[in-house]
């Protein structure tokens, strides 16, 4: 190539790193399954800071972890919700399937959306959001791979009763607070717990896409939760 000539980023590839298992020292291994390259070398370079743990490898769709999970056996699958090829439940239950010892984090952006539920009842040991400290991130590695139950630091204490398989304390009876509904707020729970997003909501029940949002914000206080996935939570856990 000519000096000062420009190479297209479209024609460039950038394969996913790979380190084989001589090589990892940390004994809490990662896999980061992630599409998006830049955000997955900075994992990378962030994890492999640590004395006790190791990057191991690296994905960008479901698929290929699935595939690497068998290969490296990792301790935990780092795992994007926004996954090309296969969806996050599909992925979860495959990861489950063939390395079950193997501790699925998800990443999310924000923690309104619906496949952080599907993911969790299939198998996801809790989830993690995007804009979280890089301290905390950390802890909560280590923490994962001890075999705690983790969620994001910014989601509300009180969200860890909701998960399946944990058990709630007696006077958490949810089943009590689903009558206090409205007939339309119950229409409008089950909806969201199908996965229906407001637009969905609105459009099904003719209603306008703020009634939807106001409905929500009553559910969200009449259960007593802070948001969409733990109301979807409750209302799953009733039935």
């Amino acid at each position: 190539m000519k000096e000062g000539s420009i190479t297209s980023n479209r024609r460039q590839r950038h394969p996913p790193n790979r380190i084989t298992r001589s090589t990892s020292r940390g004994a809490i291994r990662v896999l980061i399954v992630e599409a998006q390259r830049l955000f997955r070398q900075g994992l990378r370079l962030l994890l492999e800071q640590e004395r006790d743990v190791s990057a191991v490898t690296e994905a960008t769709d479901g698929r290929e972890a699935c595939r690497l999970v068998i290969e490296y056996q990792p301790t935990i699958v780092l795992l994007d919700i926004d996954m090309p090829i296969l969806d996050v439940e599909s992925i979860t239950k495959l990861i489950h399937q063939h390395r079950p010892n193997t501790r699925v984090l998800l990443l999310a952006r924000y923690d309104e959306d619906i496949r952080i539920v599907t993911a969790l009842r299939a198998g996801a040991c809790g989830y993690v959001l995007k804009d979280t400290d890089q301290t905390e991130f950390l802890r909560i590695i280590r923490a994962t791979a001890r075999g705690e139950r983790i969620l994001s630091p910014l989601i509300s204490a009180g969200f860890a009763h909701n998960l399946p398989g944990t058990v709630k304390p007696p006077h958490e009876n949810h089943t009590t607070l689903l009558p206090s509904l409205t007939e339309r707020e119950r229409e409008i729970l089950v909806c969201t717990a199908a996965g229906r997003s407001n637009k969905e909501i609105a459009e099904q029940l003719c209603v306008s896409i703020d009634t939807v949002k106001t409905h929500l914000h009553h559910i969200y206080q009449k259960l007593s939760v802070d948001g969409r996935v733990e109301a979807i939570l409750t209302y799953l856990q009733t039935q």
